[in-house]
């Protein structure tokens, strides 16, 4: 790592970098309208297509699991062609990949075309991230900057289904996908007058062993966590983990070697940076735990609609916008450390209040208790990721910024794999007894599998023998949801401790630190291209 100290001021951003900044915010929108849109389109395109299980489930899963698996290898290379001309090309690439879904004609030329949204996709969030590290040089004002890159991102994922609701009831499912185009097209025509070319000077040579390394690890690790939580413990997600971890462990032996690595693992000696990716990724596995069972609860339980439940969400991005925006200023009056643990144990007080929540009478208490813990963690959010790029000399805000979003989609996994898994070992153990002794045995053992497969097995049963088995399987469900939510708070209570230990040498936001803040020579080393120009 370059030389740091503090002996001169940033210098601070203008009118411009703030208007390149409500460009960066355009491609942030279409990732978080692609991630909660397609839910509601499944039913239509599935008609329409006539998928598989299996198919379907790919249609799903490989534009998360691609997206992970290429935000290392795309940030590294925004270092080394330039972050601009990544993101450039990175939109126009995913605006074509979502007209070739728009109008697949077959589950098999869906699936392809998702694949390339998620490589695609994959330029977009460290390039964003990268350009805000380079423009906002000053901290306080990248604070400021980061949080409103994290709410437009929450944003565009609470109002997700409501764009989703009113594009299917107007127009066919693959109008969820154009929707990327224009957005794309105005960033692209925007970008080359409000964005500044950066890339490292001296990046040296790409090294395409470490990029399938990293592959092998993320990619396993991913798919073996999201089928361990929706299938249970089984041997091949089981080993496919176990490969993805070794295959990390020879990516970063390998980076140690390397002249110009994927990853220079040397920021890892930097406490403050490691400290925030630790807490990115517990604190993203801790809520999305929640997240993964809150829709579920909300239609499954409550029996609302997907439109319905997407209503009920906007409360809790509503917390999640308020308690970003405060954090950067809340940070200036007192330690960041401070900040992140305080909101870390708001945070615990709405996870507790979710081992409340019952069947009978659950969605006001579940919402409320949402909000609370989603106001509690936001300013983590935002001030872990401000750590994690401010940490590192600009040349660097790439390959810190692709460590960022993979710790994050890291989180999402294991939230869902280990909350998952958790809860559906819950409702299993609780249906293994409950179920009346009349109910036919195909019935009873698709009810204790799953409360979804307990609602459709219903079906076959008597009205009054039906009631009992979905009594039942919300009140095991209900159950599951509270054992996670126990398991949130002692979760975010380490994360509590975690952050006032290992920050607690952060000063307040805009107060030098000893190892803070890079030299003018490393920031002047950083190559900048201004003005116009395209690809």
């Amino acid at each position: 790592m370059a030389s740091l100290t503090t002996s001169d001021p940033q210098p601070r951003a203008g009118t411009r970098e703030w208007i390149g900044l409500a460009v960066l915010t355009l491609p942030l929108l279409v990732l978080a309208l692609d991630l909660s849109v397609l839910y509601l389109a499944i039913p239509d395109l599935s008609a329409d297509l006539r998928p598989s299980g299996t198919q379907q489930l790919w249609i799903m899963d490989i534009y998360g699991f691609l997206i992970a698996g290429f935000l290392t290898t795309m940030g590294t290379l925004g270092d080394r062609i330039g972050r601009r001309r990544l993101l450039m090309i990175g939109a126009a690439s995913f605006a074509l990949a979502s007209l070739l879904a728009a109008y697949a004609a077959s589950p098999e030329m869906l699936i392809a075309a998702r694949a390339l949204l998620g490589i695609t996709g994959a330029t977009l969030m460290p390039s964003t991230l990268a350009l805000i590290r380079n423009m906002f040089l000053e901290p306080s004002q990248r604070s400021v900057a980061i949080a409103i890159w994290v709410t437009t991102f929450s944003f565009g994922v609470a109002v997700g289904p409501l764009v989703g609701g009113v594009l299917l009831a107007s127009f066919w499912w693959g109008s969820v996908f154009v929707l990327a185009v224009p957005i794309m097209v105005l960033l692209l025509l925007a970008a080359p007058f409000t964005l500044p070319e950066y890339r490292d000077p001296d990046p040296g040579r790409m090294d395409w062993r470490s990029v399938a390394l990293s592959l092998a690890a993320i990619l396993p690790l991913i798919y073996g966590l999201k089928e361990l939580a929706g299938n249970g413990l089984a041997w091949t997600p089981a080993l496919l983990s176990l490969a993805g971890l070794v295959s990390g462990v020879v990516f970063v032996q390998r980076q140690r070697g390397l002249a110009a690595p994927l990853v220079d693992v040397r920021l890892f000696k930097d406490r403050s940076f490691t400290a925030a990716l630790t807490l990115l990724l517990f604190g993203i596995m801790a809520v999305n735990g929640i997240f993964f069972l809150f829709p579920q609860f909300l239609q499954m339980v409550e029996g609302l609609s997907a439109m319905q439940a997407g209503l009920w969400i906007i409360p809790l991005a509503l917390a999640s916008l308020i308690g970003s925006m405060l954090a950067p200023f809340a940070a200036r009056a007192v330690r960041p450390a401070v900040v992140i643990a305080g909101g870390a144990a708001v945070s615990v007080l709405g996870f507790l209040l979710i081992t409340q929540v019952s069947a009978t009478a659950g969605i006001g208490l579940l919402v409320g208790a949402g909000v609370i813990a989603v106001f509690g963690l936001s300013p983590m959010g935002v001030l872990a990721t401000d750590l994690v790029v401010g940490s590192v000399p600009p040349r660097k805000a790439g390959s810190a910024a692709a460590m960022s979003e993979t710790s994050g989609e890291l989180g999402t996994a294991l939230g869902v794999a280990v909350m998952g898994t958790v809860a559906t070992a819950v409702y299993r153990d609780e249906m293994a007894g409950a179920l009346p002794a009349d109910v036919p045995p195909s019935v009873a053992d698709a009810g204790r599998d799953t409360l979804s497969s307990a609602l459709a097995a219903a079906d076959q049963l008597p009205p009054a023998m039906a009631d009992d088995l979905i009594e039942t399987a919300q009140q095991a469900f209900t159950s599951g949801l509270n054992v996670v939510g126990a398991l949130g708070a002692v979760l975010m209570t380490g994360l509590v401790i975690l952050s006032l230990v290992l920050l607690r040498d952060r000063p307040r936001i805009g107060t030098p630190a000893k190892d803070d803040e890079v030299t003018d020579d490393d920031s002047r080393a950083e190559t900048t291209v201004s003005g116009t120009g395209g690809l």
